[in-house]
Parts: C-alpha cells; structure tokens; sequence
C-alpha cells in the first residue's frame, strides 16, 4: 500500500508533511512487531496507551505513525496522521493491507455468555460434514481447514484476525465460523467487515469485572447486532430475557429461536442424548441437557440461513460431538463416571448440573468439584457455590485458575454462598480435590469437575503449568478400579 492509499483510506483529521516513498509492507498496533516500512497504529488500551511507544516504533522502521494525539517527529522519512479514534480503524487498515480476505469469506458470528463455543463448533463440524470448506475461530480452537492451531483469546485482536483469515482464503476456506466476545465488540476488534450471520445464545452473569452492570455487558453484546446490514441474518435465542433487547435496532433478517411452540419443542432429554424439533425437523443429537437443546437448535438454524438444505443439517447434527472439555465423558469400567466442563459461571454450572441432576438415577449421587477464576468477577463466586448446592449431593470447593490472586481467598469468597456446609469439602489443591472426589464416590456416581474443560493447563502467579482435569480424573479412575483411591 502506498501513502496516498493510506490516506484515503484514513482520512486523517491531520497529517505531516513528509510523504515517505515505497511500499508500505504491513500495519502494526504492537511496537515490537514493528519492522521496515511499515505503519504503527497507536491505540490506547485498557491497561497500556500505544502513543508511549511512538519512538519505539520509528526505531524499528515505522515510517508511518498513525494517533489520536499531536505528535511531531524529526525523524527522516517519517509520516505522522492524526485521526479521531484509531481503535475503530484498526480492523479496517488490517483487512486492507491483508488484502481484504474477509470479503472472500462467509463469516458466522456467535456471542452469548454460555454456548458461544459449542454452537460454533457444532455449525463448524456440520459445515465440514456437508463438504463445505469451513474454518473455525473460537476458545476452544483455532482450525483453518483441517489445520488446528493454538487459540489464545476468544476474538483475537484485529491484525492477527485478519491475518488468520487470509491464511484462511490461501487455504480455501469459504466459510469461517467465530466466537464473538463482549471484550471483542466494546474493543473493536471485529470491525472492517460483516457478518454473513450472527447469532446471540444467552445472557447472564459474567466479566462485570469489567463491564461493570449486566446492562453494559447486554449493549456490549448488542453491538454485534446494530451493525449487521440489512443483507446480513440474526439467529435469537429469543427465550433469553435478553433476546429482545439484541434485536432493537437491528436491521438484519431475523430467525428466531423459541422452545414450547408446535415447530420448536425438545422431544427428549436423556443420558444417550437429545431428540428436538426445530421448524418441524426431527433433530437427534449425541449432545444431553436442555441448554444444549438451545446450541444445537441454533446450530441448525445458522446453517439453515446459509442456505444449507434442512435435512442434510439434521443429519449432519446425529454424528455432531461438539467442543472437547464441554460435557466430555471420562469413564472407565467398574468406576464412577467423571464429567469435565468449562462452566465457570454460575449460569452455566446450574445448567450443568442441573441437566445431570435430570438423568441421573435416584440411587446415583452427583459430585461437584468446581472453583472460580483469580482476578475475575469476584461477584459471581458465592452466586456458584448457590448453584452447586442446589443440585450437588456432595461438593469440593477447591482452586480454577487463581492468576496473581490468593486461592484461599477466592475459596472464601465461593464459601460465603452456601446455605449448609455439611456436604462441602475445601481443598485447594486441584489434583487432590479431584482425587478425594472420585476417591468419595460409589461405582455408579457422577463427578463434574468444572471451571476448566478444554484447558491443559493452570494459571498460578503469571505462569501456565501443565495440568488437565481429564487427565487427572483419568489417573483418579484408574485408580479407583485397582482400589488404590
């Protein structure tokens, strides 16, 4: 890109008078990626202000610095703009230097505070079966094509986005399915293109560590749906309270999704798995539990306002597995069966439980072994401990991720929500809670151990160390059957 280019582009409130020559290679909002002729964005973050590395990155050969602030640089070859808002712009400036790959793509968005992974997942692997050339931005994975690669955040930031998408197109891809985060949407980092469709899954308590009210968090959501253009489709979860509210102002076509009419009701809900009927289809999915109703009936109207003829989708969905360390199994014979799942919000560990509180037998006791997050949402720790004793027949409180946070103090904060004690365990080793669950149960019992899921590590004072719930409560189960726990 050229610096005119750029500056039609930009139209910059403001800019310097040296106009550097040559190709622009590349737009950065990092000053340490920064390398010759490139373009440094100066954004102002959460915690760190991009305008403090401005020199930064001219002595890494930017030669293109674009602020919010008045800057004036005597370094040779330097160009300075001066623009409104550069958050805003820098999804724009990354699609245009990657070559705008998203316009070659048919972009799924998904948020919601719980099933945003599972939906996606689901809509990814039924794209997949249906031989479309799918790839996959979320949690849980990062897949360009057949491709897994490691995924840090929910919604990257915009520059590794756009270059994931073009990495996408070179591949082949025609479709990429993403998690859209709230962080993600109050940030920006999904501007500079659109959404083919966007989906809202629900709405409850979680991140009002830093969105504060559970209102903001909505307009935070909502902001996927007021800038969908009129071409564009919403799938609403429209039984969420929520629902409603994402649809104000939105311009899209709308699929609505509502349980208990005679096209949408769940027809069974069992061990084996769901049979729900969507629009008058007949869909059986390996998935179990009614929030997953919500996913897979979600699942199948995104795929459906792809075009996707109805009866392939439902098929597709029977062999559908969804996201590991969702509802995964870990079993052995003559052993308890240990389920592992990232619920981390009291939502979602309610409907966990809840769901396994429907099918389980009545001689079966369900074990809980959870914990909650260090330096998150403090608010939502006792909310846990509420929904865990509603269900639980016995309960270990014990350390998630503590971060820079005391774990002692976290298990105290999820202490003050039970009503009775008498069936609560603290332990805040993790690996031993997980023992001392599985240790406790009868060979016909059921342990959920949540907070973590997929994850295969812990999070302990900045640094990550190994450890994966499904690998622990697998050593756990082996044990139990050579009767050394």
């Amino acid at each position: 890109m050229y610096i005119n280019d750029l500056i039609e582009l930009v139209n910059p409130l403001h800019v310097s008078r040296t106009k550097p020559d040559g190709d622009l290679l590349a737009v950065y909002q990092d000053s340490r990626h920064v390398t010759e002729n490139t373009v440094f964005i100066a954004v102002k973050g959460h915690e760190v202000d991009g305008h403090m590395f401005l020199e930064d990155a001219i002595s890494k050969g930017a030669k293109v610095l674009i602020t919010e602030e008045s800057y004036y640089t005597d370094a040779k070859g330097v160009c300075v703009m001066e623009v409104e808002n550069t958050r805003v712009l820098v999804g724009k400036l990354a699609q245009a230097f990657a070559g705008n790959p998203a316009k070659k793509l048919k972009v799924i968005g998904i948020t919601g505070t719980n099933g945003k992974t599972t939906t996606a997942t689901l809509v990814h692997q039924v794209l997949c079966t249906l031989g479309e050339k799918a790839s996959l931005l979320g949690t849980v994975s990062k897949k360009i094509l057949e491709e897994e690669l490691d995924s840090s955040l929910t919604t990257s930031d915009p520059i590794e986005l756009a270059n994931d998408m073009k990495a996408m197109v070179d591949a082949g891809s025609e479709y990429l399915v993403m998690e859209v985060s709230s962080h993600a949407l109050v940030q920006s980092r999904v501007t500079g293109f659109d959404f083919e469709v966007a989906a809202f899954t629900n709405l409850s308590h979680d991140h009002l560590d830093y969105h504060v009210t559970l209102e903001e968090y909505a307009k935070a959501k909502k902001i996927l749906f007021d800038e969908l253009p009129s071409t564009s489709t919403a799938v609403i979860n429209s039984d969420d309270q929520h629902g409603a509210f994402m649809l104000a102002d939105c311009f899209a076509k709308k699929l609505l999704l509502s349980f208990g009419t005679d096209q949408n009701y769940i027809q069974s809900n069992t061990s084996d798995g769901l049979n729900i009927v969507v629009e008058g289809n007949l869909i059986s999915s390996p998935l179990i539990g009614e929030f997953n109703a919500y996913n897979v009936a979600q699942s199948f109207l995104i795929c459906k306002a792809l075009n996707m003829n109805s009866s392939s989708i439902s098929k597709a969905l029977q062999s559908a597995h969804g996201a590991s360390g969702r509802m995964e199994k870990v079993e052995l014979d003559s052993a308890p069966l240990a389920i592992v799942d990232y619920a981390h919000t009291p939502d979602a560990l309610k409907n966990v439980l809840s769901t396994l509180h429907q099918v389980k037998e009545p001689n079966q006791k369900l074990i809980t072994v959870f914990g909650a997050g260090g330096d998150r949402d403090s608010l939502k720790r006792p909310e846990m401990a509420k929904a865990s004793e509603a269900y639980s027949d016995n309960i270990f409180v014990t350390s998630d991720n503590p971060r820079f946070e005391n774990p002692e103090k976290i298990i105290s904060d999820i202490m003050k929500g039970f009503e009775n004690t008498e069936n609560v365990k603290k332990i805040t080793n993790r690996k031993d809670a997980i023992h001392a669950a599985i240790k406790s149960a009868g060979k016909r019992d059921i342990i959920l151990i949540a907070g973590k899921g997929h994850e295969d590590y812990q999070d302990v004072e900045g640094t990550k160390y190994p450890f994966d719930d499904r690998l622990i409560a697998r050593d756990a189960l082996e044990l139990f059957v050579k009767g050394g726990i």
